[in-house]
């Protein structure tokens, strides 16, 4: 019988001092809406350009409130630089976004960016004419171990599908989406998120996170600060392989607190402190690409001086902790949500096993 796969609350690991939202994602932030379209498809034994397909899209979206007259503000950081995330150079500039954000695998990050302009299109006359073109935020991580990159399985009707169901509430997590085929400290990964809610003394903001896990070297594996990788040999892979280790991250963080491009700048840095507390040390071969979006900072159109509200610098750091706490439960959660997947030419990603996390903890006092 498979082992029930549950987040790591379950396992009675709490992160941090801030309680979550009430679903512990990142939909916890009013207005924010999540989407997956899962690809999985086709035996182990097909020739590379036909399958299996282990991959999908996530996308998410800020708010559905006209985004792309309404923009919002966004900063971005890179931990490792070794991947793509489209519109970087805009948010630097202008700290603004005014399209969803959608997560795939690598080689399909063009037919993503090309499906994320149609989409906005076909919906609305405005935009490429008075309203001008989008430039999309598509990032990407590398599941060519388990997925057939050479078939370019991720079309433009997925990534449709996972636009068009977002929704608010719940966030499935684990092998979906965009996670079919990632993995995580040489585990199988995928798609986490979790929250955190500060007290009103704070500023009663609330900060979610969503995680694209594909990183880690199994013996760097930190769970509430136990090295519980060093005690978690690894399992013989398909055709005699050894599991993958590098192969990149996306942390996307949202909050209702009013902050602007340069704060959450500074927001998306301390949630990489997140990743390097579950163990990642930003490999070389890694592409760790983080960014942070406001729901409630909408820069404005019109020309001017602007005059807006933002947090105190003086009153940020309670943002920066819970940014670092659900980044870090959100990768926990990926992995522990995660089932053990084969894919191509035998390639098998095995699933963390819980009974055994749970033994580690108990022997750590956890």
């Amino acid at each position: 019988m498979a082992e029930r796969r549950v987040r790591v609350r379950d396992l009675g690991i709490v992160i941090g001092i801030y309680p979550p939202g009430p679903h512990n994602a990142i939909t916890d932030v009013a207005g924010v809406a999540v989407g997956h379209t899962t690809v999985h498809w086709g035996g182990v034994d097909l020739p590379p350009g036909q399958g299996p397909a282990r991959t999908g899209v996530t996308a998410i979206w800020p708010h559905r409130d006209d985004l792309v007259r309404h923009p919002v503000a966004i900063g971005c950081f890179a931990l490792s630089g070794t991947g793509e995330m489209t519109a970087r150079s805009e948010i630097e500039e202008l700290g603004r976004l005014n399209t969803p954000l959608v997560l795939t695998n690598t080689m399909g990050v063009g037919i993503a960016y090309d499906a994320v302009c149609r989409y906005l299109v076909e919906r609305d006359p405005g935009v490429g004419a008075e309203e001008g073109p989008v430039i999309p935020l598509v990032a990407e991580c590398d599941d060519s171990f388990l997925n057939d990159a050479r078939g370019f399985h991720v079309t433009r009707e997925h990534v449709y599908a996972a636009l068009d169901g977002a929704t608010t509430g719940p966030v499935a997590e684990g092998c979906v989406g965009a996670g079919t085929g990632m993995h995580c400290f040489q585990f199988k990964g995928g798609v986490g998120s979790s929250s955190r809610v500060l007290p009103a003394a704070a500023g009663g903001w609330t900060v979610g996170a969503l995680v694209l896990t594909n990183f880690g070297r199994r013996h760097r594996l930190t769970v509430a600060g136990v090295p519980v990788g060093r005690y978690l040999p690894y399992s013989p892979e398909g055709n005699g392989l050894p599991p993958r280790d590098q192969g990149s991250g996306i942390v996307v963080v949202a909050t209702d607190a009013p902050l602007d491009g340069r704060q959450l700048a500074r927001l998306a840095k301390r949630a990489a402190l997140g990743l390097g507390r579950t163990g990642s040390t930003g490999a070389n071969g890694s592409g760790e690409l983080l960014v942070a979006f406001s729901t409630t900072y909408r820069p404005g159109r019109e020309p001017g001086v602007a005059a807006r509200e933002v947090v105190e610098s003086s009153a940020i750091d309670p943002l920066f902790e819970a940014a670092v706490d659900a980044t870090e439960e959100a990768v926990l959660n990926a992995l522990c949500t995660a089932t053990t997947t084969v894919g191509r030419d035998g390639h098998v990603l095995h699933a963390i096993p819980l009974d055994r996390l749970r033994q580690i903890l108990a022997a750590h006092g956890r």
